[in-house]
C-alpha cells in the first residue's frame, strides 16, 4: 500500500489553494475548477470544492470543521522556515522541540486546520526519519 496525498475540502478553494502555495513555494496543479492538487515528495496534497463532497456522499465531509488532523510538512531547514512564515500564518505556537525529537512550528490555514512544519532535531530523530524510505 501506498500513502498517496490527504485532502482539505474547502468552502473557498481559491483562497486555500493560494495558502498552500504560498506554504510550499510550490505551484497547485488544477484538475478541474473544483480540484486542485500540490505534488511533494512523498504525497500530494489534494484540495477539494466544497461540492466535490456530493461526488461521494452528500455531508460525508464538511470544510471548516477538522479539529483532530494535523497536516505535518517536513522542513530542512525550520528556522528559515519559521522566519519566512511566522508573521504571514496564524501561529498556533512558536518554535519548540517536541519530546519525541522534532522541532516545530504550528499555525492555521484559511479555514482553520492545523499545519506544522517541522525538522528532525535530536539524534534519534534524525537516525528515525533517515531509515525511511523517500
Amino acid at each position: 500500500m501506498k500513502f498517496a496525498s490527504v485532502r482539505i475540502i474547502a468552502a473557498e478553494i481559491g483562497p486555500m489553494v493560494a495558502f498552500y502555495e504560498m506554504v510550499t513555494g510550490l505551484e497547485a496543479q488544477w484538475l478541474a475548477p473544483v480540484f486542485a492538487e500540490i505534488v511533494m515528495p512523498g504525497a500530494t496534497l489534494a484540495i477539494g470544492a466544497a461540492e466535490t463532497v456530493a461526488l461521494w456522499k452528500e455531508g460525508s465531509a464538511v470544510p471548516a470543521a477538522n479539529r483532530s488532523l494535523v497536516i505535518e510538512l517536513q522542513v530542512e531547514d525550520i528556522q528559515s522556515e519559521y522566519a519566512r512564515l511566522k508573521d504571514r500564518v496564524a501561529l498556533v505556537h512558536e518554535l519548540k522541540t517536541m519530546p519525541w525529537g522534532n522541532t516545530t512550528f504550528q499555525f492555521r490555514d484559511p479555514e482553520d486546520n492545523a499545519v506544522s512544519l517541522y525538522m528532525p532535531a535530536s539524534e534519534a530523530a534524525k537516525r528515525r526519519f533517515a531509515s525511511r524510505s523517500a
